[in-house]
């Protein structure tokens, strides 16, 4: 976004997160909608890394370092995870007309950045609402394009292995400019 600068950017950047409450919202316990993450691939034998927030927490130091220009690192993002929802809170959220996600955010504070991945219920009104499953939306705010959302849709294999390629690429990319 050449001569754009980001204020902030909101989202949801962990699909694993996503279906684990997608799932939940269909009935399931937060053990058997892990289950099924770890069944069709998504989820590790421990998946305490999207659970508790950690993997959102990377990509958002990611975003705010790169995007920003702002050095972040992940133990600077407010963290917190999915582990504390029950099918109570689902239920509650679906009573409210809301629904829970993991939502990450980056702000411009100053000379920094402020970074949070937190559990919050999205209303209808929320781009992010509507986004289920392995689908991820990140929308970022720029002083002048306004509000720009990129949406992933049901990621797979090929997405993962693209995202290696292309930091593999960019990684031999940088070291022979050097």
């Amino acid at each position: 976004m050449p001569g754009a600068q980001l204020h902030s950017l909101r989202g949801l950047l962990n699909s694993t997160t996503n279906m684990i409450l997608t799932c939940m919202e269909r009935g399931e316990t937060f053990e058997q909608a892990v289950a099924y993450c770890q069944q069709i691939g998504i989820a590790e034998t421990d998946p305490s890394g999207d659970i508790d927030g950690w993997d959102a927490s990377v990509k958002v130091a990611a975003l705010a370092t790169v995007l920003m220009g702002i050095p972040t690192l992940p133990s600077e993002v407010d963290r917190q995870g999915i582990r504390e929802i029950t099918p109570g809170e689902i239920e509650r959220a679906r009573s409210e007309g809301k629904r829970w996600k993991l939502v990450c955010t980056a702000s411009r504070v100053g000379d920094g950045v402020q970074a949070r991945v937190a559990p919050e219920m999205v209303g209808a009104d929320s781009p992010l609402y509507g986004v289920q499953g392995t689908t991820s939306i990140v929308q970022f705010e720029t002083d002048v394009l306004g509000l720009l959302s990129v949406i992933e849709a049901d990621p797979g294999p090929n997405t993962t292995a693209y995202g290696l390629l292309a930091d593999f690429i960019n990684a031999v990319s940088s070291s022979d400019q050097r």
